[in-house]
């Protein structure tokens, strides 16, 4: 249960540092939890259970949950404190149409993007590849799947676009990681997505940006199913 406290059953069980204490180290173990499920959404997180189940001070807790906020994997809010991050079937809808707006249009602009800008998506889709070959982390593949549609956006190359790209990407990094750990299918995954690499690279661009829309589609229908949210009409 979400507000379980530390013991037997806590959500804070598999939370473990091999060593003492940074907030790197810290915030990465807590994302390591996260993305592997151990802490679902809505889990309060607790200073003082996590500074016992980890072994560190509060402090070095709270200056890590900040780093979780502003990455949007956590949310703070008045007499509730910090939580795992929860989305609602609008908010679910809302960031896939935006991420339909802007990858589509970065797609159509393959022809036209420089040479760099689409290095960067071939060397997306390579660490993509690598990371499922290897068995990655959850954490690991789904920040080389969300590369993979953030290089996209690369190619409109607009700072301005790359950084709301970024921002609607730390919201669903939660939902995707869910819908990836059900799925169990990074292998399909990297297939699709070079799908879509390889009808850019034969000059198919609209071919390219109609897979990508139904692709993104499809996600939303997924993260809905795997949050247990209803779907938006």
């Amino acid at each position: 249960m979400s507000g379980s406290q530390p013991g037997a059953g806590s959500p804070f069980d598999k939370l473990s540092l091999a060593h003492s204490s940074t907030v790197d180290r810290v915030a990465d173990e807590l994302r390591r939890a996260l993305f592997d499920g151990e802490l679902e959404p809505a889990t309060p997180l607790r200073e003082t259970a996590l500074a016992d189940a980890m072994g560190v001070s509060r402090s070095t807790i709270r200056e890590a949950l900040a780093v979780l906020v502003a990455e949007g994997l956590a949310k703070r809010a008045p007499n509730r404190g910090v939580y795992v991050t929860e989305l609602d079937p609008d908010s679910v809808h809302d960031v896939c149409v935006a991420r339909e707006v802007l990858e589509v249009a970065g797609v159509r602009r393959w022809a036209t993007a420089g040479e760099e800008t689409r290095d960067a998506v071939r060397r997306a889709m390579a660490e993509f590849t690598d990371a499922a070959a290897g068995g990655g982390s959850p954490t690991q593949l789904t920040a080389a799947h969300l590369a993979v549609h953030r290089a996209f956006v690369g190619l409109v190359e607009s700072a301005r676009l790359m950084a709301v790209a970024e921002a609607l990407s730390a919201e669903i990094r939660l939902g995707l990681a869910k819908v990836d750990r059900i799925r169990r299918n990074s292998a399909e995954q990297v297939l699709s997505h070079r799908g879509l690499l390889t009808r850019l690279e034969a000059g198919d661009v609209e071919g390219a940006a109609e897979e990508l829309t139904r692709h993104l589609q499809h996600a939303e229908t997924s993260m809905l199913t795997a949050l247990h949210l209803p779907h938006t009409p």
